[in-house]
């Protein structure tokens, strides 16, 4: 989501900010190295909920010791092509990045490389992972289960969270496919944004406590999954997968044990979050050459199919990638109160 008519800022002025910020609150060079990459990553693209925004609420964490300033990543194999990343309770884009890491030296053996993080916490935009290892030639997964805050389909209290699932593959002489979703209607931190700008929400995409839909983001509790009030069966039970894979599978803590990202007394006590990498070596099923190669000649079709009258067809990342070029020349959008926290 767009923050409209809000101040912008050069991207490197961001970066240098954010990064101060975090080194101000303590976080080691590693850690923020990496949370200033997804942030901005996330910023550029333009999903604002996910990006700088989120600097003042780690500064916090970080401070009320959530959040490990000083992290030792440790990676344990635990087979040919599976692997577990303990992220030592810090910033959870450290952890993330270290996981495809990890994942595309197992796939460069294995064919593919499954990686489970524990003992992280938020990763921010799940698609700046997922973009991650297609840059390097690797089609990519990456997802992550959050605290409650998603209704199921006629539910009436928080059970799932946002759960995003992203998917990224390389494409010959382009910009990567990029698919990265929530599976709520939208994510929480579009709230938090919406609150901070006072903007009334869309229909249909959060609920008050008593699950009744708003579109005021002061009385939004929950969100609707991802489908809505007709269709939501297939956003509750995909959120469901990202919970299989990144609680389940890794021992972590499920959906409605978290404490919460935000609004809660206790900062001090990490989360225990848990995230799942995927990582495949397309050499070792068609071949790097074919796959690229039906790659581009897909996109080139999906691109060049007939569209209704006044329509736009697009493959996933045409629009960010159309974003991230309009924010260098323009500028990145910054709201309110983030401006105030970086001294914009």
């Amino acid at each position: 989501m767009a923050i409209d008519n809000a101040a912008r800022f050069d991207a490197d002025l961001l970066r240098q900010r954010v990064d101060e910020r975090l080194a101000e609150a303590g976080a080691s060079a590693e850690s923020r190295q990496a949370a200033v990459k997804a942030m901005l990553h996330a910023s550029l693209v333009g999903v604002d909920s996910h990006g700088v925004r989120l600097v003042a609420h780690y500064c916090r964490m970080l401070g009320g010791g959530r959040l490990n300033k000083n992290p030792q990543l440790t990676v344990e194999k635990r087979g040919a092509g599976s692997a577990t990343v303990h992220g030592d309770d810090g910033l959870g884009h450290y952890a993330a990045y270290k996981a495809v890491e990890v994942g595309m030296e197992l796939a460069r053996e294995a064919g593919v490389g499954a990686v489970g993080v524990k003992h992280s916490s938020h990763l921010g935009a799940a698609g700046a992972y997922a973009l991650a290892g297609a840059e390097e030639g690797f089609v990519t997964f990456a997802t992550t289960n959050t605290d409650s805050v998603v209704a199921l389909f006629d539910g009436a209290q928080k059970f799932h969270g946002t759960n995003p699932l992203a998917f990224a593959a390389p494409v010959p002489g382009q910009r990567p496919w990029l698919l990265d979703m929530a599976t709520s209607s939208i994510p929480l931190n579009r709230v938090m944004l919406h609150r901070s700008l006072d903007k009334a929400l869309p229909e249909g995409v959060a609920a008050t406590s008593a699950g009744e839909p708003t579109t005021d983001p002061h009385e939004a509790e929950m969100l609707l999954p991802l489908g809505g009030v007709d269709y939501g069966y297939k956003g509750a039970a995909l959120a469901g997968v990202a919970t299989l894979f990144s609680a389940l599978l890794n021992g972590t803590t499920l959906d409605a044990d978290f404490l919460p990202m935000y609004g809660g007394d206790d900062i001090s006590t990490p989360r225990n979050m848990g995230h799942f990498v995927l990582v495949i070596d397309p050499d070792k099923f068609a071949g790097r050459a074919l796959f690229g190669a039906a790659m581009a000649q897909y996109l080139a079709s999906l691109r060049g199919s007939a569209v209704r009258e006044g329509g736009t067809v697009m493959a996933p990342g045409d629009r960010e990638w159309a974003e991230m070029d309009a924010r260098r020349a323009r500028g990145i959008p910054v709201d309110p109160d983030t401006v105030r926290f970086l001294g914009l």
